[in-house]
Formats: structure tokens, sequence, C-alpha cells
């Protein structure tokens, strides 16, 4: 085995070097990388943000990384000499330092395991200069300290990870800094040359792959101009240019060795780690793209183009610096010119977001696409090949192993690799994890954690864990990527022709106060014709009325608004359509009660609970004979309602569902239940059986808190039962769940006809805190969501479609067969796109998890509503548009009639020859005055 793995690994470098070798080093055109935001502002959207299924190219380096002052510890050890962050971490008012870091000087082994762990195929590491050459020259070589490094080479070939060296990461020998001021003085050049030939004379043999420095820009920017990293020198505005001409140069005199010298012998290849940000236009002209490019060229541009285009500065430093910005010679420009043999791009949180300077931004907008900032370096820099030798994310300090922001993080930056790689043909050769250990994080110290394992800088040993992160990186590299499962893929079928269809709106008021504006006619979808909206002749909606129920008691109904009820819904059916009412529709922080009632304690007054049954008594008997279905309650679990109200709630529509069982089922012929609000809750990783446990404690106490009393035992989950009482065992909390009597229970259980939901969205939990104001209390839970999930403009909402499908079976699983409707189901957008091609895909992707649910996994699915039908009342969920009185179809009313009555040449859905005749939308009326009264919803039904 290990033969089979050690010929694969040479075949891996012999294909890489190839890649290597064959790559041309033309020059590319001036700013070719100017067409990077053009390009990627005519994806189709959504769907270029959709997440990619798909393997990386099997010689596809897996790499992590560390940096020798962050994880060595050791700092006096064995005759190593001082560095500038040995000095500078000790400087003014600081107290904190990396002595001892990740202490991986004396836990080689323990490094190892975890490389091991991971299964990477490289290991990137710095050398700390000042271990090896004490005060930066030859005359103090320190045996012990490269004898260190030879034992980390020799272990890392035994278990056949090759070494990825960095000469320089930022810890410069103290020495040279003191006696010549450091990168600033050309001296520095010869010296770094004579150190860099040391060590490939030393370690060249078992070493392909060559750093000799790391981010020139932090070290010449924020070492010797903001001063934020060591050796914090600042006041000199131009003091970091003339460091960054050092750095190239010596740079470039470090790869003239190695290819003049070593290699011919050692066939290894030479680059330096450049990191960028990545910048988007503020505005759409082309001013601001060239804005964005002059950003990246002060960053990013300052040292890579000079070295793959022509040995100079970009012509926007020249431009905007002048005199500033030193010169090179002639001579000096073909001497630096090629000199890297790859592309070695960083990308993370040690530049963006934290040390990049607003000036530096150009008044543009920083972003984090790491897929773009590969195509723009692909375009930029002729093609070469790409090593991304650090990339990740972090957590903050106080996180331990569960660092699921990092781990999905990290899932991001790679998915994007995948799509550079297989969608632009960007050739990228490699992806680096940052970092292997948690370690001393430069100007931010212990205040984050960046680690794949889990350091505790508190115990005696420093032992490693393996965070969720390093688990998930271990799966990957082991599966090479993300191959497509069967469940990914779309799926082709029908629903039955009995099945369905709506879509959801509040699209007509009914107003008692005289200052509205409202139209007060009736409309109906269309949809076998235009797909415009018709108008139902000889039907007025009254706009002047008075209080439904003044008192909430049906003695006082006024029987106006009732008459005109009973005319609405009879019209309705003249004009074939079927109505579908809610009796009581949940809006928030909003009262629907009527006003006395709401005064008199609302819903926690047994009275509130008696006249809801007398008032849906009153609906039964009035409308009853034009109206099917009947919702008592539309999404009654809102946990800010509390539980005592809840508990109100499932008796009130008890005791309306046991009124209509007993009353008016049997003339009537209709339907009764209620409808929950439903968005699926994923756990954030599931490597264990206890990482399950929050999920399943959040869908309890959301849904099940309705659900199981109803369409279960007749009493609250009994991990609710449990959560609570252990949440209130010092009684300082409002977390008290009532207990249903034996009568109630009675009542309760079983008064249901169907199981109706809504859902919108999924969340991830897990049982960690790392954003405070995301972590549920209640709960205990931290809310977190994948950010390779498609963002829609409401926020905490993404698009999720398998969601739906988990939702679906979660209710099949607890309450095995029972009849479900999704009463509502969108996505919001800005109202102004009418081709709001968003609202497109979460339609099609939706319906076909629900098409999955229904065919692959037996879901008894009933039937589904789109929400929904109109800006008016749902701004930005409608499929029509509002401007000017005027409704306008959008493309996704298109779509979802084209979903109807589909060919079968899409995955989706129906064949045109089974399309179900029948159709549905949902309307919602409420009754306002100067409180707000009853609210009553109709969902119409369009039949054959």
């Amino acid at each position: 085995m290990d033969v089979h793995r050690g010929l694969m690994c040479v075949l891996k470098l012999l294909l890489i070097f190839g890649t290597c070798t064959f790559w041309k080093r033309t020059v590319a055109e001036p700013g070719a990388g100017m067409r990077t935001w053009g390009r990627f502002s005519k994806m189709p959207y959504p769907e270029d943000k959709a997440f990619l299924y798909d393997t990386f190219p099997e010689d596809f380096i897996w790499a992590v990384g560390t940096a020798a002052y962050q994880v060595e510890g050791a700092w006096q050890k064995d005759g190593k000499g001082k560095s500038v962050w040995d000095t500078f971490t000790r400087a003014g008012s600081r107290v904190i330092t990396g002595d001892v870091g990740s202490d991986s000087y004396h836990n080689l082994a323990g490094d190892l395991r975890a490389l091991q762990q991971l299964g990477v195929t490289h290991y990137r590491f710095s050398l700390s200069w000042s271990r090896i050459f004490a005060n930066g020259t030859r005359s103090t070589y320190n045996s012990k300290g490269v004898e260190y490094y030879r034992s980390l080479i020799l272990g890392l070939k035994r278990i056949r990870v090759e070494p990825v060296v960095t000469l320089y990461h930022w810890d410069l020998p103290e020495n040279l800094q003191d006696v010549y001021g450091g990168w600033s003085s050309r001296v520095l050049v010869e010296l770094f040359r004579d150190y860099a030939e040391f060590c490939f004379q030393t370690f060249g043999a078992d070493v392909k792959f060559w750093i000799t420095m790391d981010n020139p820009f932090v070290v010449a920017w924020h070492g010797y101009g903001t001063g934020v990293v060591a050796p914090g020198i600042k006041n000199d505005p131009d003091l970091p240019f003339r460091v960054g001409h050092n750095l190239l140069k010596a740079h470039a005199a470090a790869w003239h060795v190695y290819h003049e010298r070593y290699r011919a012998q050692q066939r290894g290849r030479v680059s330096i780690a450049l990191a960028s940000h990545w910048i988007k236009p503020s505005r759409t002209r082309q001013e601001s793209q060239r804005a964005c490019q002059c950003s990246l060229n002060f960053v990013l541009g300052w040292f890579a183009h000079p070295l793959f285009v022509d040995g100079d500065y970009p012509q926007c430093m020249k431009h905007n610096l002048t005199h500033r910005l030193p010169s090179f010679t002639q001579a000096e420009k073909e001497y630096i010119n090629g000199t890297a043999d790859f592309f070695a791009l960083s990308h993370g949180p040690a530049l963006s977001f934290q040390l990049i300077n607003d000036s530096l931004r150009f008044g543009q907008i920083e972003d984090l696409d790491l897929r773009m900032l590969l195509f723009w370096v692909h375009l930029e820099y002729n093609k070469p090949p790409i090593f991304v030798v650090e990339s990740g994310w972090f957590v903050n300090g106080n996180t331990k192993t569960k660092d699921a922001k990092h781990m999905y993080y990290l899932k991001r930056f790679i998915m994007e690799t995948l799509k550079a790689i297989r969608l632009d043909k960007v050739n990228v050769i490699g992806y680096t994890a940052w970092s292997l250990l948690d370690g001393f994080e430069w100007h931010r110290e212990y205040g984050i954690r960046r680690g794949l394992y889990y350091v505790d800088f508190k115990s005696d040993h420093l032992m490693r864990e393996p965070k969720t992160s390093a688990l998930f990186y271990s799966k990957l590299i082991e599966k090479n990527g993300f191959p497509q499962l069967p469940e990914n893929r779309p799926l082709v079928g029908v629903f039955p022709c009995d099945f369905t269809w709506g879509v959801a709106a509040n699209s007509i008021q009914v107003e008692t106060t005289p200052m509205q504006n409202v139209d007060s006619n009736l409309y109906i979808w269309n949809i076998s014709d235009n797909g415009k909206l018709k108008k139902v002749e000889g039907v007025e909606v009254p706009i002047h009325r008075r209080h439904h129920f003044p008192t909430g008691h049906v003695s006082e109904a006024n029987n106006t608004l009732l008459s005109y009820y009973l005319c609405f819904v009879s019209e309705l059916r003249k004009a074939n359509i079927t109505p579908v009412v809610s009796l009581w529709h949940h809006t928030g922080k909003l009262s629907t009660l009527p006003v006395l009632l709401e005064k008199n304690r609302g819903w926690q007054n047994e009275e509130t609970v008696q006249a809801f049954a007398q008032y849906a008594r009153l609906c039964f008997q009035r409308l009853g004979d034009h109206v099917k279905i009947w919702i008592t309650l539309n999404e009654p679990n809102d946990e800010d309602l509390g539980y005592a109200i809840g508990h109100q709630l499932l008796r009130a529509h008890a005791l309306a569902w046991r009124v209509y069982d007993n009353e008016f089922r049997k003339s009537q012929g209709g339907k009764a239940s209620l409808v929950l609000h439903m968005d699926w809750v994923e756990p954030a990783f599931s490597f264990n059986r206890e990482d399950m446990a929050p999920a399943k404690r959040v869908m309890d106490l959301r849904v099940g808190w309705f659900a199981e009393p109803i369409f279960g035992s007749g009493n609250y989950p009994e991990v609710m039962h449990q959560w609570l009482q252990q949440r209130n065992t010092i009684d300082l909390f409002n977390y008290h769940l009532p207990t249903f009597s034996e009568k109630d229970r009675h009542l309760v259980k079983g008064t249901y006809d169907f199981f109706a939901l809504s859902h919108f969205t999924t969340s991830m939990v897990y049982d960690e805190v790392e954003d405070k104001y995301l972590f549920k209390d209640t709960l205990e839970v931290q809310l977190i969501s994948d950010v390779t999930w498609i963002m829609s403009p409401r926020r905490n909402s993404p698009v999720v479609p398998w969601g739906l499908r988990k939702a679906l079976n979660w209710v099949d699983s607890h309450y095995k067969n029972v009849p479900i409707y999704v009463m509502a189901n969108g996505v919001q957008e800005d109202i102004a796109r009418f081709k709001d091609s968003l609202r497109v895909y979460y339609l099609y992707n939706y319906i076909n998890e629900a098409l999955k649910a229904y065919t692959l996994d037996g879901v008894n699915l009933k039937g589904y509503f789109a929400y929904a039908f109109n800006d008016r009342h749902d701004p930005g969920f409608g499929m029509y548009g509002h401007v000017h009185e005027e409704n306008i179809a959008k493309s996704s009313l298109t779509h979802f009639k084209k979903l109807l009555k589909t060919t079968g040449s899409q995955p989706l859905v129906v064949p045109y020859n089974t399309v179900p005749a029948c159709l549905t939308t949902h309307l919602h009326v409420l009754c306002y005055s100067s409180g707000l009264l009853w609210a009553l919803s109709l969902w119409l039904l369009l039949p054959c």
C-alpha cells in the first residue's frame, strides 16, 4: 500500500512539474484582468452562484500550512536568536507573545500525526531564519535548529507528505533589523540570498516546492508603514515602497541562485506567496472597474506585475505615486521578470477585511470572492499555474472544536476553486487550508483561532484535537471534491392529476376606514388565457365597513359585513373558484384580535378561546356551504407568543375543529386543520450522533410544540418537556410549559384532516456560542448559514431547496401518511426586478424537491402553494409587480405557468397531457377599523 502511494506521489509530482514546465511565459496584455468584472456580470443569476458538485483533477495538491513564529515556540531554545516578532510583542503595552505558540518545536510527533489524520499530500511550513542563523548570517549557524527542520522533513517523507517550504514568513532576525534597519536596507538582498542558498543546499534534495517569502505586501505596508505588525515602524510614507523594492530584489536573487545552481539536480520549483483581497465595482461604470483594477495592482500587482509581466511596477502605481516609487534599471527589470515558477496565491483574513486600508480600495467594495480573484490572476498574468498556498477563515478565541464558521468558509473557498478549474478553465494546481494548528495570530494574538486542530494553550502539553473543520477537510480530500450524489440531481417525474397547485397572496383587503384608497373590484388570475388579472364582473368589495366583531362576541357580529363575505364566496363559486378560508392569520407583533378581547389579556383569557369557537361556528354556519377547506389558525407556532398563549391557541383550534366536525362536516362535507410555520433546521455538522441533538431539539420546540398535541400523542414532545424543565431549575426563566388536563388532551388530539405547513428557508444549528447575536438562549443553539448557499435579499433567508424535502419527510416520519399541503413557499426579491430570476430558480428547485419527497420518499403530499401572488401586499414576494396601479406579470409567473403545462422535456413536475386542471390562488382578507378585528384569509381554488 505504501509503495503504491509512493509511486502515486512521484507521478503526481511529475504531472505537476510537467504543468509548470510547459507553462509558456509570454507577456499578458496590460490590464487583461479588467475583463473579469464584465465576464462575471454576465453570468446567469442565480445559477452561477449555485453549488457545483464535481471533483478536482486527479493530480491536485491538497495541503495545509503553518508559519514558524505562530506555532513553533521555543523562542530561546537550543541557540535560536531573536526575531523582530520576539521584540515587537514585548514593546509598549503588549503583554501577549508567541514565545510558546503551539509548541511545535517539542510536538513534532503530534503535528505529524495530525497531518496523517488529515490525509493531505503536502504540508507548507516556514523556516525560522533566526533558528538557523541566530543573528541572520552564516557566522551564527545553529546546528540544532537545522536538525529540527531535518527531522520535520524526514518525518514528512515517512508519512508520504511532501514539504512546501517557506524561507521567510515575517520573522526577520532582530539583529538584521537593529544593525541594518531590516528590509529598508539593500544589504538584506545579499544576506537573504545567502540564507536561501544555505537552505537549498541543506534541505533541497527533499523539497520540491519553495516559497521565498510570504506576503511581502504585509511586510512592507504594515511592517514598515502602518506599524500594525513587526517590526512596527511607521511615520515614513515612502518607506513601504523602498522596502517592497528590496523584497522583490531579494526574492529574485534567491530564485536565480536556485535556478542556476540547484534546479537541474533537485528539480524543484520556486515562487513567492502573494496575498490579495478581492474588490468589486461600486457602480457599473467603466471608471469603477478601472478603480478596482488599480486596487488590485496596489496590493497584488505591486509584486506580481514585476515578476509575471515586465519586471516593473503597474502603471497605476507609477501614475499615482510618481517619484515616491523607486525605479528599476533595465538590467534589474530583466533580472526580476520571470522569477516565479508558479503563482503562489494567499487569500484570507491575514489581509482581506483586516489589514487592507480604505485608501487602497479606491472607493470600491471589498469582497471575498476567491473564484473571481483566481480568474483575474489567470487573465492578468497569462494563465500561470496557480497554487493557493493559504486559504481559510477564523473563529473567535473562545471557540473549541466546533468551528462551524471556519468549516463553511473553507467549503466556500474550495468550491470557488473548483468552479475556477471546471467552469473558468483556470489552471489551479493545489489548495492549502490554513492553518494546521491554532497558534499566535500576529496582531490578533490569541483573539482568533484558524487551526484545523484545537490547541488548549492553558494545558501542559498543548495537545492537538481535531475540529469539525479538520473532519470536513479530511473527508473532502478523501473524495477529492464534492462528487454529485443521486439526491443532488433533478428528478424527472409527475404529480398526480388531483394534485393541488396554488399561489398564495394577500391580494384583496377589505377596509373599514374611508381614508384608504383601495380598488373595490375582485380579480382572478386568468391562467388559461394570457395570464393577466381578469375582473370578475358584478362583484365589488365594499370599502366603508363598520366593525366585524366589535367585542369579539358573535351576538354583536356585524351582519352587513358577514353578508358581504357570503356574497363574496358565492360569487367566487359562480366564477368557478372554490374558496379556502383561514379564520385567524397571525401577523407577528400586530394583534388580530378584536380590541376589547385584546385589552382583556387577549389569548391568555379563557373568554377569548371560547369567543373564537363561537366565531368559528358563525363562519361555518354562514359560509360553510361555499367553503370546503378551513384553516383555523395560520402560523400560530411563533416562539415570541410564548408557551402560555400557544397552549390557549391549541385549545382554540381544537374547539373550532370540534365544532366543525360535530355540527357541520356531515352536511357541508369540508375539511379543517391549521397551518404551521416550518422552516427546516439542519445540524451544522453531523460527524456523530450528538451533533444531531441541537437540530432535533429546535424542530421539537418549534414545530412539535403544536404538531405533537394535534397529530401525535395529545401532549407536548418529551424533548420539549425535558428541555424546558431543565432550563427552569433555578426559576429564572419564563420557559414554563403549561400542562394539558386529561380533558384537554382528548380535546386537542386528532383535530386535523391534513397537515398544512408554510416553508421558506433552512438554517443550521450547533451548541457552541460563536456569534452572540445569532445565539438562541431558549434553545441554547447557535444559528448559522452555509456560506455556499445562495442568499436572498431577506436577512437569514438563504435559498436551500432540499430543506423542503427534509421538512416534508420530518412530518411523514412523525405522523405517517398524513395528507400534507405546502400552503406557502416563496422567496423575496427586489420589487424592481420584473425579470425575477431568483424566484424562477427558487420555484424550479423547491418544487423539484417536493416531487422527490412525493415520488422517492412516499410522502403523502397533496398540494403546493407558491408564495406570493402580488407585490402589493407581499412586497418583494409577488409574481405580479405593481407600478402606478397596474399589475405587471414577472418572469416567475410565466415560469410557473410552464411548470403546470410542461411537455415533459424539462426535469420537473408534470407532462402537458396529465397537467392537473386545478390551480390555486390565496386571497387574504383583513378587516380593519380603528382597532384590528378578527382576520379572515381566503385561499381560492380554481377548479377545472
